[in-house]
């Protein structure tokens, strides 16, 4: 089998040798008589499999031990209800009646009793860097739970850079500020982390295992596993274990941290085709030198293209700054949009795909996860030189 060099946004280019051992073992797994998913994520088997992952999280990524790994379902999009709902709790809008107490909606009642479960004016404000599609998202979401904010936003310029320290607006009474590491559509990349005073909440999905986190500065980091880790269906958080003891009572039991701290993930049904994929390419990381070698990869490989970009005399045009150009997710135009269709046609035949942008943008966007072997983005940058020779 030929394999294309695969530049999906996600899900991600996995492993050769993980896809696989996949293969192989998926008709029966350990002797067992069935295939791993078939079997009850309560199996002494499974749970092997289960938190093999989990620890292999923990020792790739430094994660300290003041803090839990979860292994959860919903995607990212998940946490952008999630972190608001157990860091911030309930609150009100007086003019969105439908995200408090409405007397004709019995089942949005209120008790007096339990006064977290309406506005509480003294709960604290949580403040977002909206960076692109994402951060808008989740600062949405975070609305209709509590008092959110925008820190910084980039939409006027068109999302093309991030802020810095001196740029944030974040209000005294914030509990915690929300970031987009790496926004996927747009191709950007915070370069450093705030160091603030107040702890942060992280969407990593986009760079998850290519950059070292300081996790003293962090009380929630989440993401998709499926961009840098993993297939779809598996979203791993790191949750610090402090900020577990005051949780609102009214949170729904899946979307309480807790339920899944307490259970080791297994309060329901796992995924369990996408931990024990995940599982294996974590190991696939650990042997090709861990956390270290992949930030070196990424770091690398990107520079591939954007020099392939740069040196093309405005052939190609990086609408990113410079300093934020991400390193998982390169993103350029051409001239019009009928020479970047002829571009990704002939990409294709050349076995490049999935390099069209988002439909949102347009354009093209190299997706160079960790798994993406070097010498496709080598490929795709002599064909970006070949495409410009014979277009230019």
């Amino acid at each position: 089998m030929e394999r294309v060099h695969n530049f999906c946004a996600g899900p991600c280019t996995l492993p050769m040798s993980v896809v696989q051992e996949l293969a192989d073992e998926l008709p029966e797994f350990g002797g067992s008589g069935m295939s791993l998913i078939e079997m009850s994520h309560r199996d002494p088997i499974y749970d092997e499999v289960h938190h093999r992952t989990m620890d292999l999280l923990r020792e790739l990524y430094l994660v300290p031990d003041d803090m839990s790994v979860l292994l959860l379902q919903g995607g990212a999009t998940l946490q952008f209800a999630m972190v608001p709902l157990n860091l911030l709790g309930p609150g009100y809008d007086p003019d969105r009646p439908s995200a408090g107490y409405d007397p004709d909606r019995p089942s949005a009642g209120y008790d007096p009793d339990r006064p977290s479960a309406g506005y509480d004016p003294d709960r604290p404000s949580a403040g977002y860097v909206v960076s692109g599609s994402w951060g808008e998202k989740a600062l949405e979401d975070a609305e209709l739970v509590g008092r959110a904010y925008a820190a910084w936003s980039g939409a006027d310029g068109g999302f093309t850079a991030m802020p810095t320290v001196d740029q944030l607006s974040i209000r005294d009474d914030s509990r915690y500020l929300h970031v987009t590491s790496n926004e996927t559509i747009g191709g950007i990349r915070l370069p450093e982390f705030f160091d603030l005073g107040i702890r942060q909440v992280a969407d990593m999905s986009s760079d998850y295992l290519t950059r070292v986190i300081p996790w003293d500065r962090f009380d929630v980091v989440y993401g998709g596993a499926q961009k840098n880790i993993g297939p779809a269906g598996l979203t791993v958080v790191f949750v610090r274990n402090a900020i577990l003891d005051d949780l609102p009572s009214t949170i729904p039991a899946y979307l309480r941290y807790t339920t899944h701290t307490e259970t080791d993930s297994l309060a329901n049904t796992p995924p369990v085709f996408a931990i024990w994929a995940t599982g294996k390419v974590l190991q696939w990381m650990k042997d090709q030198g861990g956390l270290p070698a992949m930030e070196k990869r990424a770091a690398e490989r990107s520079s591939i293209l954007y020099d392939a970009i740069d040196g093309s005399d405005g052939f190609y045009i990086s609408p990113v700054e410079r300093t934020y150009r991400s390193h998982t997710n390169v993103v350029f135009r051409l001239g019009d949009e009928q020479l970047e269709q002829r571009f990704l046609t002939e990409a294709e035949e050349h076995r490049l795909v999935n390099l069209k942008g988002h439909r949102s943008v347009g354009g093209m966007r190299a997706s160079i996860y960790n798994a993406l072997p070097t010498s496709s983005v080598e490929i795709l940058s002599e064909f970006m030189a070949d495409f410009a020779a014979a277009n230019g």
